[in-house]
Protein backbone atom coordinates (compact mmCIF):
# COMPACT_ATOMS: atom_id res chain seq x y z
CA UNK A 1 0.00 0.00 0.00
CA UNK A 2 1.61 3.47 -1.07
CA UNK A 3 0.22 7.09 -0.69
CA UNK A 4 -1.45 8.67 -4.01
CA UNK A 5 -2.02 11.64 -5.32
CA UNK A 6 -5.50 10.47 -5.57
CA UNK A 7 -8.01 11.48 -8.29
CA UNK A 8 -9.33 14.93 -6.54
CA UNK A 9 -5.42 17.06 -6.58
CA UNK A 10 -8.32 19.94 -8.04
CA UNK A 11 -11.51 18.96 -6.85
CA UNK A 12 -13.41 21.58 -4.87
CA UNK A 13 -13.70 21.17 -1.38
CA UNK A 14 -16.60 19.07 -0.24
CA UNK A 15 -15.95 20.28 3.62
CA UNK A 16 -14.14 23.27 4.88
CA UNK A 17 -13.48 24.41 8.35
CA UNK A 18 -12.66 27.59 9.32
CA UNK A 19 -10.93 28.81 12.54
CA UNK A 20 -13.23 26.89 14.55
CA UNK A 21 -12.91 26.87 18.50
CA UNK A 22 -14.94 24.04 20.61
CA UNK A 23 -14.82 24.35 24.32
CA UNK A 24 -15.70 21.97 26.86
CA UNK A 25 -16.58 24.39 30.01
CA UNK A 26 -13.34 26.15 29.73
CA UNK A 27 -11.53 24.18 28.33
CA UNK A 28 -10.83 25.29 24.64
CA UNK A 29 -10.39 22.11 23.28
CA UNK A 30 -10.49 22.93 19.33
CA UNK A 31 -8.19 26.44 19.12
CA UNK A 32 -9.09 28.20 15.73
CA UNK A 33 -8.78 24.78 13.69
CA UNK A 34 -8.71 24.99 9.92
CA UNK A 35 -8.78 21.75 7.75
CA UNK A 36 -10.22 21.21 3.99
CA UNK A 37 -11.21 18.09 2.39
CA UNK A 38 -12.18 17.69 -1.03
CA UNK A 39 -14.55 15.21 -3.07
CA UNK A 40 -12.71 12.11 -3.67
CA UNK A 41 -10.07 12.45 -1.41
CA UNK A 42 -8.95 10.51 1.86
CA UNK A 43 -7.64 12.74 4.42
CA UNK A 44 -6.34 11.83 7.60
CA UNK A 45 -5.89 13.57 10.78
CA UNK A 46 -3.24 12.82 13.30
CA UNK A 47 -2.10 13.38 16.85
CA UNK A 48 -1.49 12.67 20.19
CA UNK A 49 -4.07 11.40 22.74
CA UNK A 50 -5.88 14.60 23.95
CA UNK A 51 -5.27 16.58 20.50
CA UNK A 52 -8.54 17.49 19.37
CA UNK A 53 -9.07 14.86 16.80
CA UNK A 54 -12.23 13.24 17.82
CA UNK A 55 -13.63 16.72 18.96
CA UNK A 56 -12.77 18.16 15.54
CA UNK A 57 -15.19 15.32 14.12
CA UNK A 58 -17.85 15.89 16.91
CA UNK A 59 -17.38 19.01 15.66
CA UNK A 60 -18.44 18.61 12.36
CA UNK A 61 -21.31 16.39 13.09
CA UNK A 62 -22.93 19.27 15.50
CA UNK A 63 -22.64 16.86 18.65
CA UNK A 64 -20.55 19.36 19.76
CA UNK A 65 -21.15 23.09 18.88
CA UNK A 66 -18.52 25.20 17.50
CA UNK A 67 -18.55 28.50 19.72
CA UNK A 68 -16.36 30.14 16.82
CA UNK A 69 -15.69 29.65 13.00
CA UNK A 70 -17.61 28.36 10.52
CA UNK A 71 -18.02 24.60 8.78
CA UNK A 72 -18.91 24.33 5.49
CA UNK A 73 -20.39 21.19 3.83
CA UNK A 74 -21.21 21.23 -0.01
CA UNK A 75 -21.03 25.19 -0.10
CA UNK A 76 -23.73 24.66 2.85
CA UNK A 77 -22.75 26.61 6.41
CA UNK A 78 -23.54 23.56 8.54
CA UNK A 79 -22.48 25.33 11.89
CA UNK A 80 -25.64 25.38 13.61
CA UNK A 81 -27.45 22.52 12.26
CA UNK A 82 -28.19 20.04 14.59
CA UNK A 83 -26.79 16.63 14.59
CA UNK A 84 -29.75 15.02 12.72
CA UNK A 85 -29.86 17.25 9.58
CA UNK A 86 -26.31 17.12 8.91
CA UNK A 87 -26.32 13.50 8.57
CA UNK A 88 -28.91 14.03 5.92
CA UNK A 89 -27.36 16.38 4.29
CA UNK A 90 -24.72 12.91 3.37
CA UNK A 91 -22.05 12.75 6.62
CA UNK A 92 -21.93 9.96 8.23
CA UNK A 93 -19.88 8.81 11.20
CA UNK A 94 -18.13 5.64 12.19
CA UNK A 95 -17.25 6.60 16.13
CA UNK A 96 -14.34 5.70 18.05
CA UNK A 97 -15.13 2.43 20.00
CA UNK A 98 -17.43 1.78 17.82
CA UNK A 99 -20.82 1.95 19.65
CA UNK A 100 -22.83 -0.72 18.06
CA UNK A 101 -26.08 -2.23 19.09
CA UNK A 102 -25.10 -5.72 21.07
CA UNK A 103 -27.79 -6.65 21.47
CA UNK A 104 -29.45 -6.19 18.42
CA UNK A 105 -28.31 -8.22 15.33
CA UNK A 106 -25.63 -7.51 12.28
CA UNK A 107 -28.87 -6.59 10.51
CA UNK A 108 -30.72 -4.63 12.48
CA UNK A 109 -27.54 -2.58 13.42
CA UNK A 110 -27.43 -1.86 9.44
CA UNK A 111 -31.27 -1.66 9.43
CA UNK A 112 -30.55 1.75 11.72
CA UNK A 113 -27.65 3.14 9.57
CA UNK A 114 -30.56 3.08 6.76
CA UNK A 115 -33.02 4.67 8.58
CA UNK A 116 -33.11 8.21 7.11
CA UNK A 117 -32.57 7.03 3.43
CA UNK A 118 -35.03 5.78 0.78
CA UNK A 119 -36.22 2.09 1.24
CA UNK A 120 -35.87 1.38 -2.16
CA UNK A 121 -32.18 1.63 -1.84
CA UNK A 122 -31.77 -0.72 1.67
CA UNK A 123 -31.39 -4.15 -0.41
CA UNK A 124 -28.75 -2.83 -2.67
CA UNK A 125 -26.83 -1.14 0.22
CA UNK A 126 -27.18 -4.46 2.21
CA UNK A 127 -25.69 -6.15 -0.56
CA UNK A 128 -22.98 -3.52 -1.47
CA UNK A 129 -21.93 -3.49 2.52
CA UNK A 130 -22.11 -7.23 2.59
CA UNK A 131 -19.77 -7.39 -0.81
CA UNK A 132 -17.27 -5.24 1.47
CA UNK A 133 -17.49 -7.52 4.61
CA UNK A 134 -18.48 -10.68 3.94
CA UNK A 135 -18.13 -11.90 7.41
CA UNK A 136 -20.95 -9.48 8.15
CA UNK A 137 -23.15 -11.18 5.81
CA UNK A 138 -22.48 -14.65 7.64
CA UNK A 139 -23.53 -13.07 10.86
CA UNK A 140 -25.93 -11.02 9.57
CA UNK A 141 -28.50 -12.87 12.48
CA UNK A 142 -25.96 -12.44 15.20
CA UNK A 143 -26.24 -10.44 17.82
CA UNK A 144 -23.62 -7.55 17.62
CA UNK A 145 -22.09 -7.47 20.86
CA UNK A 146 -21.28 -11.37 20.18
CA UNK A 147 -18.38 -10.67 16.91
CA UNK A 148 -14.98 -10.33 17.42
CA UNK A 149 -13.30 -7.01 17.61
CA UNK A 150 -12.31 -6.67 13.92
CA UNK A 151 -16.16 -7.20 13.18
CA UNK A 152 -17.48 -5.05 15.12
CA UNK A 153 -15.20 -2.03 13.56
CA UNK A 154 -16.75 -3.63 10.33
CA UNK A 155 -20.32 -3.94 11.44
CA UNK A 156 -19.57 0.28 12.53
CA UNK A 157 -18.27 1.14 8.82
CA UNK A 158 -20.96 -0.71 7.77
CA UNK A 159 -23.71 1.01 9.61
CA UNK A 160 -22.57 4.21 8.05
CA UNK A 161 -22.45 3.79 5.11
CA UNK A 162 -25.77 2.32 4.61
CA UNK A 163 -27.01 6.34 5.20
CA UNK A 164 -25.29 6.28 2.03
CA UNK A 165 -22.85 9.49 2.73
CA UNK A 166 -21.13 11.85 0.91
CA UNK A 167 -18.37 11.88 3.57
CA UNK A 168 -17.67 9.22 5.65
CA UNK A 169 -15.99 10.10 8.64
CA UNK A 170 -13.85 7.59 10.62
CA UNK A 171 -13.04 7.85 14.15
CA UNK A 172 -9.68 5.40 15.01
CA UNK A 173 -10.77 2.35 13.16
CA UNK A 174 -8.09 0.31 14.09
CA UNK A 175 -7.91 0.85 17.74
CA UNK A 176 -7.48 -2.24 19.40
CA UNK A 177 -7.02 -4.94 16.34
CA UNK A 178 -4.86 -7.18 15.43
CA UNK A 179 -2.17 -6.21 13.14
CA UNK A 180 -3.72 -8.46 10.42
CA UNK A 181 -7.11 -6.83 10.96
CA UNK A 182 -5.63 -3.24 10.70
CA UNK A 183 -4.35 -4.04 7.24
CA UNK A 184 -7.65 -5.33 5.84
CA UNK A 185 -9.31 -2.02 7.72
CA UNK A 186 -7.61 0.04 5.39
CA UNK A 187 -7.53 -1.94 2.65
CA UNK A 188 -11.19 -1.81 2.66
CA UNK A 189 -11.00 2.10 3.32
CA UNK A 190 -8.67 2.25 0.58
CA UNK A 191 -11.29 0.06 -1.62
CA UNK A 192 -14.65 2.61 -0.38
CA UNK A 193 -12.64 5.38 -1.78
CA UNK A 194 -11.55 3.90 -5.25
CA UNK A 195 -14.32 2.28 -6.36
CA UNK A 196 -17.35 3.98 -5.29
CA UNK A 197 -15.51 7.84 -5.15
CA UNK A 198 -16.17 8.09 -0.93
CA UNK A 199 -14.65 11.29 0.53
CA UNK A 200 -13.17 10.19 3.80
CA UNK A 201 -12.02 12.12 6.74
CA UNK A 202 -9.87 9.74 8.74
CA UNK A 203 -8.80 10.04 12.18
CA UNK A 204 -6.27 7.90 13.40
CA UNK A 205 -3.50 7.04 16.26
CA UNK A 206 -1.79 4.66 13.72
CA UNK A 207 0.16 7.51 11.73
CA UNK A 208 1.70 5.60 9.03
CA UNK A 209 -0.87 3.44 7.89
CA UNK A 210 -3.38 6.28 8.02
CA UNK A 211 -0.53 8.64 6.18
CA UNK A 212 0.27 6.06 4.01
CA UNK A 213 -3.55 5.60 2.56
CA UNK A 214 -4.11 9.71 2.62
CA UNK A 215 -4.07 11.52 -0.11
CA UNK A 216 -3.55 14.75 2.31
CA UNK A 217 -2.92 14.84 5.80
CA UNK A 218 -3.47 17.15 8.68
CA UNK A 219 -1.18 16.42 12.25
CA UNK A 220 -2.96 17.90 15.35
CA UNK A 221 -1.47 19.07 18.59
CA UNK A 222 -2.95 20.94 21.51
CA UNK A 223 -6.33 21.64 19.66
CA UNK A 224 -4.50 23.20 16.54
CA UNK A 225 -3.09 22.06 13.32
CA UNK A 226 0.37 22.13 13.19
CA UNK A 227 1.03 20.89 9.51
CA UNK A 228 -0.47 19.43 6.82
CA UNK A 229 0.75 18.53 3.61
CA UNK A 230 0.37 15.22 1.22
CA UNK A 231 0.24 11.99 2.76
CA UNK A 232 4.18 11.54 1.31
CA UNK A 233 5.70 14.56 2.52
CA UNK A 234 4.24 13.98 6.02
CA UNK A 235 5.58 10.59 6.40
CA UNK A 236 8.92 11.81 4.92
CA UNK A 237 8.79 14.59 7.69
CA UNK A 238 11.77 13.67 10.22
CA UNK A 239 9.66 15.42 12.94
CA UNK A 240 6.85 13.73 11.87
CA UNK A 241 8.73 10.08 12.25
CA UNK A 242 10.54 11.26 15.42
CA UNK A 243 6.77 11.67 17.31
CA UNK A 244 4.68 9.28 15.48
CA UNK A 245 6.65 6.78 13.27
CA UNK A 246 9.21 5.34 15.12
CA UNK A 247 7.66 4.11 18.36
CA UNK A 248 6.27 0.55 16.72
CA UNK A 249 3.52 1.46 14.98
CA UNK A 250 4.61 0.24 11.49
CA UNK A 251 2.02 -2.99 11.87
Amino acid sequence: MTTHSGPAAGAAPLLTVSGVHTFYGRIEALQGVDVEVREGEIVSLIGANGAGKTTLLMTVCGDRRAARGRIVFDGRDITRLPTHEIVRLGIAQSPEGRRIFPFMTVLENLQIGASGTDPAHFEADIERVFGLYPLLAERRHQRGGTLSGGEQQMLAIGRALMSRPRLLLLDEPSLGLAPMLVKQIFSIIREINESQGMTVFLVEQNAYHALRLAHRGYVMANGSVVMSGTGRELLADKGIRAAYLEGGQRH
